[in-house]
């Protein structure tokens, strides 16, 4: 998960979550459940999940501890769970 992360978010040409085709200028950002890329429109589904709180959470600690970088860290995994990217 964390060692292909930067390929998978670059190249995804498609939304892991409505299949829909991403160009690269569309903005792409890692889902927090299931750690694929997918496009703004499903991110703000997936932000409306009752349990999207915990979920963030619960990845945030995980994706630190694996990958001992800090949440902040600019182009971090932890970082683009939750900032958009572009390829």
């Amino acid at each position: 998960m964390k060692d292909d992360w930067k390929e998978k978010l670059t190249c995804a040409i498609s939304c892991s979550g409505c299949q829909k085709g991403l160009s690269p200028q569309d903005l792409r950002i890692l889902s927090s459940y299931t750690h694929e890329p997918i496009c703004m429109d499903c991110k703000t589904q997936e932000e409306q999940k009752p349990d999207y709180a915990d979920i963030s959470q619960q990845m945030i600690g995980q994706c630190m501890a694996e990958t001992e970088i800090l949440y902040g860290d600019l182009g971090s995994y932890c970082y683009h769970h939750f900032y958009p990217y572009k390829c």
